[in-house]
């Protein structure tokens, strides 16, 4: 099992042992020789501080000499030292002997960080200093909790980046230190006090090393700065809201990054790819200059590096400390940044700036960045432009289109005076803030971000102004809080448990939180494309991936999402009728490759990847037809989990039967036998290919479903049937028709073997001699050539495995095992498509081969977390995101639908102790929870 964490940092007093009621005793009998008046309430305030920061608190208001000061810190001390000089290792509180020792023996470091300068004398008394490894206490570092000091030396003396480290703490400033080390803590104790921790526990009795690790499955961490490594990071740190996607470039930019953020709808046109989705300005840029020097990640000396992305929160944290070239001593930063899930049209973003042992004048460019491309190409065209000290305004309209983006800004200041000045330079209008720090002084500033189109209201820039006004007098606290809302409310419907292997926990929640920042929820005009809005990979896009891929994850826990992705393909059907008539066809034919329209934009020549003189004819955008029939089936798929009777009605349906009309005109007839022709089918190394068993095995359900939707209209709304059939010119003649291909239609099935040919002549094509190819990093196709990979058999992703997985009704195990018993040797799962792997584990399932599964499962898991196709860079790979959800729901769990109701038919991998979720079924939610020793809810 992969791990996440090196090493576990214990806080002492409460955590190991309960010396915190000894700390209370001490205070309390300080505070009643005083005269103060101190309880348990109280003292929650103390927990987790220094001891003259605890006296301060205890104070108030009230005022005492310096000599004094010291006094009440030396008797309480005194007081807290005769309580614990009978310590011994009775004292230990239940769970942490037991829970050392696993951890020492499965190679864990371990450190106590805790704020007393008595915690050596504590750990000697308690005999558990051989199970550590470090011991850091108050006296260690200049700045205790919540600074992250204590932490951070602690990480360091274990030789540990912070990022690997797990803090378990009992008090809300111990929490806020861990987070601002860039740490996972995890809570002991109420929520009301450790509430902000990734996982909380009310103590450590019981608690094993999988408990601690598993509160690492809520973050993506780079835990090291990996200058090459940087673009595959921008990917997978993508934040969103479902109206825009911003990667997770660093806001003051590094050489050779892919800086983007992108914006539903806001389409301009682009040479070969047609169209594309245009990267928007900048909104998070920000530069900082300490007494005259740039801040840069590849200057000077970064230390204590820790970024990650909160899953809970959709929030984007970084945290470093830099020394200039001249070392003239570390200056601390830290970053936060969210799109708010709460409200689309609203951006924040924090920097923190602290000295560490030295003062500096600090100087903070924030800037919106209109200096952006589309990989070298200039998109936007800047109509107005104006910053001064409180705010900056910027409208820019997309080259050659009408469509407006409004973006305004608005900042607020902390922590030390500040002067500011507005900065109208071309291209990066902003405010300057100069500021001069003392040592240990922080300095934050908060940055306000609105953005609105034309395409959302008709006035985008002054409804940007108001929205940045109101944000900025919400205050990031309160932003936070609604946008954390925002997120609990989608988990507590979408989130996929495992428990037994954090690897796989952590891919399905970024899986999943990557679909959901990508999926609009006031927008029915727009869809989810092929790398979601978190690359230039097929420039925004919108593939056969959403409908098959992707949809059943929104169909099943979020279907109102589901619903305004499929209104896209009705809004966007009059592209679908040209297409359809441009195959000398009547219906709709939906686009292989879709954007604004409707219409095929999938570029006809690209650019030869083996040898860059040439280029290589793309026949998807003319052959690969399939995809109609793909988006009938999501359509229907959606309408029998929700009863969505009146989206039925009105929109799936009309687009059934029109695009089953396409197929009347496409099938050829030959003496009353159909072919479907000169096609490509899902695998797609093989093209121009006759009576593709997927094409044509969809293309008839289809043909059926069009007939049972018809008597479904006919039955429930006549007046509305009869309406859509002459508007269609459908008659009792073409519904004949489509009874005639369905029942004479190629479909190469042998019943006696089970065995489905792929396509006419596969079985004649040679075989791969794969052990020529052992050891191979470059996919076949790559290896013997397009038409190498055409005349072999050889697939690029599953095509009969497919369907059967898709249409599991209409085949039987003997079916399915023939041909997984074929094809699956002949599948070049490694180098293939990312949409491979979760079907295969879908079909393996289905085979009772759990352990099989898991292999195909994890490919899908770490294709993007782990770049393991070397090009994450362009984007997540929005199907395997999708697929992993079904390979869970549908494969492990076995989840089957019958109706409102549903069965289960669980295969858990063997080292997997629990798989949990839940779905929607036609208004009802379903708690379902599968455990390893076979039980089921």
């Amino acid at each position: 099992m992969k791990r996440y964490i090196d090493a576990i940092i214990f806080d002492l007093d409460g955590v190991i042992t309960d010396t915190a009621e000894y700390h209370f005793r001490a205070w309390k009998r300080l505070a009643d020789e005083e005269g103060i008046p101190f309880t348990r309430k109280d003292n929650e305030k103390l927990r987790g501080v220094s001891r003259r920061e605890s006296l301060q608190r205890l104070l108030g208001d009230r005022k005492i000499s310096d000599d004094q000061t010291q006094e009440w810190m030396t008797r309480k001390n005194e007081y807290y030292q005769e309580m614990i000089s009978s310590l011994s290792p009775s004292d230990l509180l239940p769970g942490a002997i037991s829970l050392l020792t696993e951890l020492r023996d499965e190679g864990f470091k371990v450190a106590i960080a805790s704020a007393s300068r008595n915690a050596p004398d504590v750990i000697a008394r308690l005999g558990i200093r051989k199970l550590l490894d470090a011991c850091v206490d108050g006296g260690s570092v200049q700045h205790q909790k919540p600074e992250p000091d204590l932490f951070l030396h602690a990480a360091n003396l274990l030789d540990t980046p912070p990022a690997r480290c797990i803090v378990i703490e009992d008090a809300a400033a111990g929490i806020q230190a861990a987070h601002a080390a860039g740490m996972v803590a995890i809570g002991l104790g109420s929520p009301e006090r450790v509430g902000s921790a990734e996982l909380i526990l009310p103590d450590l009795d019981g608690v094993s090393m999988a408990d601690l690790t598993y509160a690492t499955t809520w973050r993506v961490s780079e835990a090291r700065f990996e200058p090459n490594h940087q673009n595959q990071f921008e990917t997978v740190l993508t934040q969103g809201n479902g109206f825009l996607g911003s990667r997770g470039t660093f806001e003051e930019r590094f050489p050779e990054d892919t800086q983007a953020t992108l914006v539903h709808g806001m389409w301009g046109d682009a040479p070969v790819v047609f169209t594309e989705l245009v990267n928007a300005p900048d909104w998070a840029a920000c530069e900082i200059f300490v007494d005259g020097q740039r801040f840069s990640m590849d200057q000077g000396q970064v230390t204590d590096y820790a970024r990650h992305l909160d899953l809970r929160t959709g929030i984007l944290h970084r945290r470093l400390r830099w020394t200039p070239q001249d070392e003239s001593g570390a200056i601390e930063f830290y970053y936060a940044r969210f799109p708010s899930l709460a409200d689309p049209h609203v951006l924040v973003s924090r920097v923190r700036i602290r000295p560490v042992g030295r003062s500096a004048n600090v100087e903070i460019r924030t800037v919106l960045n209109a200096q952006v491309e589309n990989e070298g190409r200039l998109q936007w065209r800047l109509e107005k432009e104006k910053a001064d000290e409180v705010s900056t305004v910027l409208l820019a309209i997309i080259r050659g289109k009408k469509k407006q983006l409004a973006m305004v800004s608005t900042i607020a200041t902390a922590g030390a005076p500040v002067q500011v000045i507005g900065r109208d330079c071309p291209g990066m209008a902003g405010q300057e803030i100069k500021t001069e720090l003392k040592a240990g002084q922080a300095f934050v500033v908060d940055k306000f971000v609105a953005v609105y189109t034309s395409r959302d209201i008709e006035d985008p820039i002054g409804a940007a102004q108001e929205k940045a006004a109101q944000a900025k007098k919400s205050g990031y606290d309160a932003l936070f809080n609604e946008n954390h809302k925002a997120w609990s409310d989608f988990w507590a419907n979408s989130d996929v448990i495992i428990e037994g292997d954090d690897e796989a926990q952590l891919a399905i929640r970024h899986a999943l939180f990557q679909l959901r920042i990508a999926a609009s929820a006031t927008d029915e005009c727009v869809s989810i494309g092929a790398k979601t809005l978190s690359g230039f990979g097929y420039r925004g896009h919108v593939f056969w991936d959403n409908e098959i891929f992707v949809l059943p994850f929104f169909t099943y826990t979020q279907p109102y999402l589901a619903r305004n992705m499929l209104m896209y393909r009705w809004h966007t059907i009059e592209g679908a009728r040209r297409k359809a008539a441009e195959h000398g066809c009547e219906g709709a034919h939906f686009a292989w490759e879709s954007a604004e329209t409707g219409d095929e934009v999938t570029p006809r020549w690209v650019q030869d990847a083996a040898n860059p003189k040439e280029i290589v004819r793309i026949w998807a955008g003319d052959i690969q037809i399939h995809i109609t029939a793909d988006v009938a089936s999501a359509i229907w798929r959606y309408w029998k989990a929700t009863g969505d009777d009146d989206f039925m009605r009105a929109v799936g349906a009309p687009i059934i039967l029109e695009s089953a009309l396409f197929w009347e005109h496409r099938a050829e007839s030959d003496n009353g036998i159909f072919s479907i022709r000169q096609v490509i089918g899902p695998d797609e190394y093989h093209d121009h290919i006759d009576n593709n068993a997927f094409t044509n095995g969809i293309v008839k359900w289809h043909l059926e479903t069009a007939l049972e939707a018809k008597t479904w209209l006919e039955e429930t709304s006549p007046e509305d049937a009869n309406k859509l059939f002459q508007r269609l010119g459908l008659t009792e003649k073409n519904f004949t028709r489509w009874q005639n291909i369905m029942g004479n239609l190629v479909f190469l099935h042998d019943p006696q073997t089970g065995l489905i040919e792929q396509f006419e002549g596969f079985f004649q094509l040679p075989e791969v001699d794969w052990e020529k190819f052992a050891g191979r990093t470059e996919s076949i196709q790559a290896l013997l050539g397009i038409e190498g990979a055409n005349q072999h058999q050889v697939l690029k992703q599953p095509d009969v495995i497919m369907l059967l997985c898709l249409l599991p009704d209409r085949f039987d195990r003997k079916t399915l095992q023939a041909n997984w018993d074929y094809y699956n040797p002949r599948t070049d799962h490694s180098y293939g498509s990312s949409l491979g792997p979760a079907i295969h584990t879908l079909a393996a399932c289905k085979l009772a081969e759990p352990e099989i599964a898991y292999e195909h499962f994890m490919r899908a898991a770490r294709v993007d977390l782990d770049d393991l196709r070397g090009n994450t860079r362009d984007g997540i790979h929005a199907a395997s995101a999708g697929g992993l959800w079904q390979a869970l729901v549908f494969g492990f769990a076995g989840l089957h639908q019958k109706g409102s109701k549903y069965t289960l038919n669980p295969c858990l991998p063997s080292h997997w102790k629990r798989l949990a979720f839940r779905i929607q079924l036609q208004g009802t939610w379903h708690d379902i929870d599968v455990r390893s020793n076979g039980c089921e809810t």
